[in-house]
């Protein structure tokens, strides 16, 4: 009985990093030592899940109160952002910086760890949060699939991670290497079925589109960089999640 029970205590602390690292959610106390972020990427989906239900709730508090779905839809990725602490955008930002405004390597990561934000990363945003609002407020059942994608764009990472390098010596990007590859199918795994409320046929659409974009990311990284740091890590989840609304407004 010991045994799983230390499994269920390791994997309790894992999730608790993960919304540690992901989001501003008080997460308790971890006893003992914390785990190392590589290990807790399987939860990352599970965090986006938590995410995706606090945002459609929050859209759905907007809508009871008579505002219009254009609205309801960005105060609902204001609420979003509130809880993420709007991680993943300024790595948008800072990587549209960085790939747009650097001519060498070493430029690119520069601006990409300056805290200043020009106009790649602006236009970036603009366009970010114009494409969601929008499909938030036209798709027929914004809640489900608000939900299903804030987990699925997150599960393309971990494999990331796994298949990557680091571009840094130092960062988060260095911090969560090390990642297996069982754990990063699960996360995969676990996204996709978190769209299959939406329908098998649609899930199967928005899971292959948020796949193919978190490719393109990957490569355009890798050839930009010549790896993965945080920042391209939270592109790629605002890219796949932009990337799955584009999906789902299509198939309607």
């Amino acid at each position: 009985m010991t045994r799983p029970a230390n499994t269920l205590a390791r994997r309790l602390a894992q999730f608790q990093v993960a919304l540690m690292l992901l989001t501003r959610i008080p997460a308790g106390r971890i006893k003992g030592d914390a785990p190392a972020m590589g290990s807790t990427t399987w939860a990352w989906p599970l965090v986006g899940l938590v995410v995706g239900s606090l945002t459609a709730f929050a859209f759905g508090i907007a809508i009871s109160a008579g505002l219009p779905p254009v609205m309801a839809a960005i105060l609902a990725l204001a609420a979003g952002i509130l809880i993420t602490g709007g991680m993943h955008e300024d790595g948008l930002a800072d990587l549209a910086d960085g790939f747009g405004g650097g001519r060498t390597r070493d430029q690119k990561l520069a601006i990409m760890r300056d805290s200043a934000i020009g106009s790649y990363g602006t236009m970036a945003l603009i366009l970010n949060v114009a494409i969601r609002a929008t499909a938030i407020a036209s798709h027929p059942d914004p809640a489900w699939a608000l939900i299903g994608l804030a987990a699925a764009s997150r599960a393309t990472l971990p494999i990331a991670l796994a298949l990557m390098p680091a571009a840094r010596a130092d960062g988060l990007g260095r911090a969560a290497t090390g990642v297996a590859m069982p754990p990063a199918l699960f996360a995969a795994v676990f996204g996709f079925f978190c769209l299959m409320p939406l329908g098998l046929g649609t899930a199967l659409i928005a899971g292959l589109t948020i796949a193919f974009a978190a490719t393109c990311l990957s490569a355009l990284a890798l050839r930009q960089i010549g790896g993965q740091t945080g920042d391209v890590m939270g592109a790629m989840q605002q890219t796949g999640e932009v990337a799955g609304w584009v999906a789902l407004v299509a198939c309607v």
